[in-house]
């Protein structure tokens, strides 16, 4: 029998939860650590969508990539998004697993992946961890080719399977050394400038990180949060059904990217 508790312990040899930041919330959320799961979903966040979907789908455990619940509640009523989803959960016996920035420095976790699907070489964490220099936030390693930035937003967008990606600096402009971080990293782009990056690659950033960027002459690819890291979230639902046989397990088919561009 595959408990939850079963799974949060796989996830911790996976994702040790000593990579996560300070700031973040990671492990068993919700739910009771003794009881069966029989099928399990994956999921990046968890929404009135996605809580929905494993309702329906009878799932025992949803593991999300960002925490939920995050900061803690004064209440828990219907009249909060947060509330409803909890009792939505609550009433179904659903639990709640979330690996967040622990699955985001693992060894075979997002960063490295991005840094995988980049083709950069002999990629070691932008900020290693104290206790191994194998594991750490981000990502950064040399391109093969020192193509230029266009080339490395295409083989990007490729990789995330997505339309396209945002740029700050000269498309046709050689990147060696470049850094990767998923999600909403801007507060690495000043460790990436200080190690001599040509390229910082994030999810998304703010406005004046871009200005600081294209002051400090570094190039900038953005892909979105979500594409960022949701392609790591479905990969880890096949990394769930090869652990645990006989697991029911499905990345969350309803999730979409909130942000959608529109034509003028």
């Amino acid at each position: 029998m595959i408990s939850v508790g079963s799974i949060c312990q796989f996830l911790e040899s996976f994702a040790p939860q000593r990579l996560a930041a300070d700031w973040d919330n990671v492990g068993l959320l919700v739910g009771d650590p003794s009881a069966i799961v029989e099928r399990a979903m994956t999921c990046l966040t968890v929404t009135p969508e996605s809580v929905a979907e494993a309702v329906e789908g009878g799932v025992n455990l949803m593991v999300t990539h960002h925490p939920f619940p995050f900061h803690p509640l004064r209440r828990v009523t219907t009249l909060t998004v947060e509330g409803k989803l909890l009792l939505d959960l609550s009433a179904a016996r659903i639990a709640v697993c979330s690996p967040h920035t622990a699955f985001d420095s693992a060894a075979n976790g997002i960063n490295a992946r991005l840094a995988g699907g980049l083709g950069l070489r002999q990629a070691v964490p932008l900020q290693a961890d104290p206790l191994s220099a194998d594991l750490g936030t981000g990502r950064i390693g040399e391109t093969v080719d020192a193509a230029p930035l266009s080339t490395l937003a295409r083989r990007l967008a490729g990789f995330l399977k997505i339309g396209g990606v945002q740029i700050v600096g000269d498309p046709l402009k050689p990147v060696r050394r470049v850094a990767v971080a998923c999600g909403s990293a801007g507060d690495l782009l000043r460790t990436a400038a200080d190690q001599g990056c040509d390229c910082f690659v994030t999810g998304e950033t703010s406005f004046h990180n871009a200005l600081f960027a294209q002051a400090r002459g570094i190039s900038l690819i953005l892909a979105g949060h979500y594409a960022s890291e949701r392609f790591a979230v479905e990969a880890l639902a096949d990394t769930l059904s090869s652990e645990f046989g006989g697991l029911s397990i499905w990345s969350s088919r309803r999730e979409r990217d909130p942000l959608a561009w529109i034509s003028a």
